[in-house]
């Protein structure tokens, strides 16, 4: 392919929509960080990223490019790979002291969960856990003090910058905490496909197959929603065919540009709700602090077998859209299964030293998960242990 024709490729992958936000999507878009600052009424932005992140040079010059634009920013870093309470609080903290009017989120899921939760802690006078989305919490927030909030992805897996909810650990409890408010979906997203390139190989894999859960989730989740299901069928169409490119190829834009696409799809998609995979990863992620897309790649297969009788017809009918050459949910399966192993992603928990010593507690969690609601069997606390130990020991058929 000549530079022209891709160029011209990359000139098509670009555009602005609104939905379910502003996101102004495209490579090089990021350079609108300060007009979109300004267009949101930030003067002083807090930028919330993680720390990794915080040592690359492209997020010290994005800083040094909105100081020179007249945004005087500050940098808050202190997040980790499952965000906690007390990072909110730490955040917090750094955007009353600085005297902030704005939150800048960037970064993956990590960093854009805590910088939506401290957007939204900033102007309250509850403690975050009672903001949890159980029942009408959601109404006990005060929703004029949220800070406005411009989300830039870096990674093409939890979608979460088109999200209205954050995933934190209380770690007191040692669980994961959705925390829920319809205004902690970003004022702006930003999606620069260019941003993601730098991402490893075995990230770019975790986060593709978390981005393909979401949506494979969504379109099987208990209820009626078509539109939910459309989106989602048209972001795993994308993943299947672009995530080995993307992982292969870490550099190609194009793949780049439709995984970044197909991430915010998923999350929009999975408003209809989710299943046993994130049920059993939730509270994997808070005890065992593992990386949330790695833990539902390889819990994914399992839980598949396990919701088959409930799934079978959804399951072709995937595999027709996707065109795979076996239309049948052993052809799906089996392709889920060569697309893990491709993507160099462990068949079993024991693989990322989790054992079964904490068999009945994680079935317990993630019997009470508000994700377990979606799937399309319901599951006792028992049978979570179960799934989570066949998980461990690798026992896929």
């Amino acid at each position: 392919m000549t530079n022209e024709s891709i160029n011209s490729t990359l000139q098509r992958l670009q555009g602005n929509w609104s939905y379910p936000t502003a996101i102004t999507f495209g490579v090089g878009t990021v350079r609108q960080l300060p007009s979109a600052c300004r267009e949101e009424g930030i003067n002083r932005p807090l930028l919330v990223t993680d720390a990794g992140l915080a040592r690359l040079e492209f997020v010290t010059d994005l800083i040094e490019t909105s100081r020179q634009a007249g945004l005087n920013t500050s940098l808050f870093c202190d997040v980790k790979p499952n965000p906690t309470g007390s990072n909110v609080e730490a955040g917090v903290q750094a955007y009353q002291q600085g005297q902030h009017d704005g939150v800048i989120a960037l970064g993956g899921g990590s960093a854009l969960d805590a910088a939506k939760a401290i957007a939204l802690m900033v102007g309250q006078n509850r403690p975050l856990w009672d903001f949890e989305d159980v029942g009408d919490n959601w109404l006990r927030v005060n929703a004029d003090g949220i800070a406005p909030l411009i989300a830039i992805p870096t990674t093409a897996g939890t979608g979460s910058e088109v999200g209205r909810a954050s995933v934190i650990v209380d770690e007191t409890e040692q669980r994961k905490v959705i925390i829920f408010h319809p205004c902690m979906l970003a004022n702006r997203v930003i999606a620069d496909p260019e941003l993601t390139t730098g991402l490893p190989a075995a990230l770019t894999a975790a986060t593709g197959m978390d981005a393909f859960v979401h949506s494979l989730e969504a379109y099987c989740a208990n209820g009626y929603h078509p539109m939910a299901d459309g989106i989602a069928l048209q972001a795993m169409t994308l993943i299947s065919k672009w995530l080995p490119l993307a992982y292969s190829e870490g550099g190609n834009l194009e793949a780049r540009s439709h995984m970044l696409a197909a991430s915010m799809m998923g999350a929009v998609a999975f408003q209809k709700g989710l299943g046993a995979v994130h049920a059993l990863a939730h509270p994997l992620g808070a005890v065992y602090d593992r990386h949330h897309g790695l833990l539902n790649a390889i819990l994914l297969p399992y839980v598949l077998q396990n919701n088959r009788p409930a799934i079978e017809e959804k399951v072709i009918h995937i595999a027709r859209v996707l065109e795979l050459d076996d239309i049948s949910f052993e052809g799906f399966l089996h392709w889920i299964l060569q697309l893990r192993k491709n993507l160099q992603i462990p068949g079993d928990l024991q693989s990322i030293d989790i054992s079964v010593e904490k068999s009945k507690l994680i079935g317990k969690m993630a019997s009470q998960d508000p994700s377990a609601a979606g799937n399309p069997v319901v599951l006792s606390a028992e049978q979570y242990s179960t799934l989570f130990e066949t998980a461990v020991h690798k026992v896929e058929r």
